[in-house]
This record gives structure tokens, C-alpha cells and sequence, in this order.
């Protein structure tokens, strides 16, 4: 059994939310997920810790006792606490780590411990086990050489990349066909995700080619339009083209979502305006939707089949 921690702004509450249940199958409420399903913390811009539960108690004390079987070998150890459904403030906190860590059979190191280890009180009961923290890749690939002021957040490219994906992407055959400057390429790539990009704009191509080359991922990239593509996708994610001073006109919208049915099982669409016409009348039917707002811009994202 694995228990994870997340949080986001209210603003990604919906999305946070979408891909939460994406990965684990269940609605995500209150902060902490309690599943069986093994994800890596790192998955998701949204989890904070995982804890892979080891031993568990109905009471503090009970637990403890539990704890000095643990075999550590040689290894030096870390407990920290994390907030299940009950608030506990610093010092308890804080109480509660050196009181498992004194039953551990071990030496401790606060600072750099080869094993981290989780405390947490969930639904009334006590749970401990191994601690993985999220690493929060993704905010090194916020600085990128080549940008669009008008590309996804990188937080955002990389929930979206696991609603197409799901939980276990395997073998999958994930495409962004209007990739842009390779923002959801590079979400994916570092999650060992295997995806495909294209675009038909020269300069986008050459700049998510410099992106992926400045952070060590293969070219993944070619020129081309999406309209002539051969071949099966598991999933597709189509971030419509869009400017601050023009709509892509319905006719193209349609061709492109058209298009996108004859290679793609599923798809994950964006848009800057709701398509659920558009999105119908291409042969799609949603499963899923929310909305992504930052100060007056939205956008609309859609999970099709």
C-alpha cells in the first residue's frame, strides 16, 4: 500500500484533480491519496511525498514496537513526519520523527541519509514506511533557450502528459503533433515516456530541437502536417495553434481534430475556447474536461476518445 501527499493552487485545482484520478483510478480529495497503485512522487507536478507503507498500527505506541525490526545494515536513516488527515503542529511534528527515529535500530543523519523513512496518521490509524520525495524535475525545464510566451506552463504540459498516458505508459506511442517548442515533449521524455513531435512551422521544429538537445533528450522531432500523418498512436496531445491576435479558423480546427481520430486511440485536446461542438462533429466524445485560468486566460482541456 502506498499513501501519497499532494498540493496545488486553486487555479489547477480542477487539473490537479483530472490527473490525480488519471494515475490512481479514484478521486483525489483532502490531500492525500491511499491506494495500491505504485507511482513514482516524481510523476506529477502535484505529489509531494510517497510513503510505501511498511508497518502499520492503530495506536503510536503499537507502532513503535514495530519499528526495531527494521533492517538497515549499515545504512544511515531520516524520519520525517507528513500531515495525513490530522493537523499536528511543528513541535508535535517534530516529537513524533525523534520518537520513531529512537526506535530504529540504527544511525540516524539528518542531513544526508541514505534511507528516508515516512511517519503519517491517516483515517485514525498509524502507517510508516519508505519516503520518496518529489525531485520537481520539471521546474529545471522552466528555463528553456527557445520560448513561446504563449506555451503551456510546464506544470501544466506535464498533468497533461499523464492524462494521456495513465498510470502504467509501458510501450505506449504518445504524439504532440503541434509541439511547438517541444514543451510537452520534454515533460514527457523525462518521465521516460515514449512521444513523438511534430509541427509544421521550421522554427518551432529547430527550437524544440535545441530545447531537447540543451537537456539531453534525443531529437524526437520532424517537420510535417499533422493532416497527412500515417500510422496508430496510443494517445495525442493536440495543443491547438493559437496568437493573442487571431483564432484559427473553425474549417482548419476541424481538419486538424479530424485528422487527429484516423491516427489516435485517445487524445487530450487544448484549446483557448470550448470546441465541444467541433470536437463531436470530428467523431470525439469527451470523458473528461476542465479549465486552466491564469488572470484572464483559459484554457480548456478535453480528453477525448
Amino acid at each position: 500500500m502506498f499513501i501519497y501527499t499532494y498540493a496545488c493552487h486553486e487555479d489547477e485545482a480542477a487539473l490537479c484533480g483530472l490527473e490525480l484520478e488519471a494515475l490512481f483510478g479514484q478521486p483525489a480529495d483532502g490531500g492525500v491519496i491511499r491506494t495500491p497503485h505504485a507511482v513514482s512522487a516524481s510523476r506529477s507536478p502535484f505529489i509531494k511525498r510517497r510513503i510505501e507503507v511498511m508497518k502499520k498500527a492503530d495506536r503510536l505506541d503499537e507502532l513503535l514496537l514495530q519499528l526495531p525490526a527494521i533492517e538497515l545494515g549499515d545504512q544511515t536513516f531520516k524520519v520525517l513526519f507528513t500531515q495525513g488527515d490530522e493537523a499536528f503542529d511543528y513541535d508535535e511534528r517534530r516529537q513524533l520523527e525523534r520518537a520513531a527515529g529512537a526506535a530504529i535500530r540504527g544511525k540516524a543523519d539528518m542531513r544526508k541519509a541514505e534511507r528516508l523513512f515516512g511517519l503519517t496518521k491517516l483515517q485514525g490509524s498509524w502507517f510508516f514506511g519508505l519516503l520518496e520525495e518529489n525531485s520537481a524535475v520539471w521546474l529545471n525545464h522552466k528555463s528553456k533557450p527557445q520560448n513561446y510566451s504563449t506555451a503551456l506552463p510546464t506544470r501544466a504540459a506535464r498533468a497533461i502528459v499523464n492524462l494521456a498516458a495513465g498510470r502504467s505508459p509501458g510501450q505506449l506511442r504518445l504524439i504532440d503533433p503541434c509541439c511547438g517548442m517541444g514543451t510537452v515533449l520534454i515533460e514527457a521524455l523525462s518521465m521516460g515516456i515514449q512521444i513523438e513531435g511534430m509541427d509544421l512551422n521550421p522554427l518551432a521544429v529547430k527550437g524544440a530541437r535545441v530545447n531537447l538537445a540543451h537537456f539531453g533528450y534525443p531529437n524526437v522531432v520532424k517537420l510535417g502536417d499533422m493532416r497527412l500523418l500515417e500510422g496508430l498512436y496510443d494517445a495525442a496531445i493536440l495543443d491547438m495553434p493559437y496568437n493573442l491576435c487571431s483564432v484559427l479558423p473553425e474549417n482548419e480546427q476541424f481538419d486538424m481534430l479530424e485528422s487527429v481520430k484516423k491516427w489516435a486511440k485517445r487524445a487530450v485536446i487544448v484549446t483557448t475556447e470550448p470546441i465541444g461542438q467541433q470536437l463531436k462533429q470530428a467523431g470525439w466524445r469527451i470523458t473528461k474536461s476542465v479549465t486552466l485560468s491564469k488572470a484572464s486566460f483559459t484554457r480548456y482541456i478535453s480528453v477525448v476518445e
